[in-house]
């Protein structure tokens, strides 16, 4: 094989990579623009930002602070009955 031949090779192996690299990073902004618009607006952690309260004694509650959504049932909402929570919010951020 002639060094120009190796030469011309190299060459566009590199371009290639080039090409490459660039579709990667062109995949990877994508995402990131997907991944901040499923994240949506977050809040500072701070005191009075909590989004839901559970209460267990002296009585039973579990309130959304966003939407006022309550349920009296916190061992059902523990197990993952979050429907009522989920549905409340979606009507919550559509009328916003």
């Amino acid at each position: 094989m002639s060094i120009r031949k190796i030469a011309d090779s190299k060459q566009r192996d590199s371009n290639e990579n080039v090409e490459i690299k660039t579709v990667e990073l062109k995949g990877k902004k994508e995402n990131k623009e997907k991944i901040e618009d499923l994240k949506g607006v977050q809040m500072d952690i701070a005191w009075g930002s909590q989004i839901r309260s559970y209460v267990f004694c002296p009585y039973t509650l579990v309130k959304d602070h966003r939407t006022n959504y309550e349920v009296g049932n916190v061992q059902a909402v523990m197990d993952g009955d979050l429907n009522g929570f989920i549905d409340s919010y979606l009507k919550w951020s559509h009328n916003k």
